[in-house]
């Protein structure tokens, strides 16, 4: 009996751990196979199947064209500035002078400083082919201001009005002692523009524009004046 007893007990075991053997196995085929089935699964991305050798791009997002917003001359004009109706002219002028475009308002005059501007210096000169100073201011008195002044520019300073610097108005005449001490009184002769600034006919950049606080300007300075329409060309 005992050892039919040993014997059943035995065999319950072993059939146990048998049992116990299977069913993991089963397990982890199971875990197995679950993991194999996840990896074939298809996958679907709104509707779009991806296939192997297919190339998925993003879709690029068409744009509108953008639109070209130009500002009316009208609005600009209601804000205070004038720069949608400016010539060419005014825009140079008003960067050398550095103004404001709006200061440029004396359209004769700026367009006459355009029309002989770089023209050659030539002493006694009086055309476009080369012109000396007095000359050149004579000639913008006469066809900007209607003003018939002298010819020489010392005569142009003994005719003139005489005006403080700090009263200068465009349209005044400058003039320098250019000859240093071996000359006495005006040599040099230029015309008041804006903003410190004036033109000339120099000896070395012809019909130009030049400030009155360039160290060379300033030492020869000599004063201002004010032409009139009552000067006449004999004084």
């Amino acid at each position: 009996m005992k050892h039919l007893f040993f014997v059943s007990v035995a065999l319950g075991i072993f059939s146990g751990t048998s049992i116990s053997a299977n069913a993991q196995t089963s397990v982890n085929s199971t875990r197995a196979g679950d993991g194999i089935a996840a990896k074939k699964s298809e996958k679907f991305i709104e509707g779009i199947e991806i296939k192997a050798g297919t190339t998925v791009s993003e879709q690029p997002v068409s744009k509108k064209p953008a639109e070209t917003i130009t500002a009316s001359p009208v609005a600009v004009k209601n804000e205070g500035s004038a720069i949608e109706t400016s010539s060419p002219v005014q825009f140079k002028y008003a960067q050398l002078l550095d103004i404001d475009v709006e200061g440029i308002t004396n359209y004769t005059l700026y367009n006459f400083i355009e029309k002989w501007w770089a023209t050659t210096y030539r002493y006694g000169g009086t055309s476009e082919k080369g012109i000396d100073c007095s000359a050149y201011t004579a000639t913008l008195l006469n066809d900007v201001y209607d003003i018939a002044a002298p010819r020489i520019s010392k005569a142009q300073y003994e005719a003139c009005e005489k005006i403080d610097k700090e009263n200068l108005q465009e349209g005044d005449l400058v003039f320098f002692n250019t000859r240093g001490r071996r000359g006495r009184g005006v040599s040099h002769v230029g015309v008041y523009l804006r903003n410190g600034y004036f033109t000339h006919s120099s000896v070395g950049n012809g019909v130009t524009i030049s400030r009155l606080d360039e160290t060379y300007y300033s030492r020869k300075y000599i004063g201002a004046g004010r032409m009139s329409a009552n000067t006449t060309a004999n004084k």
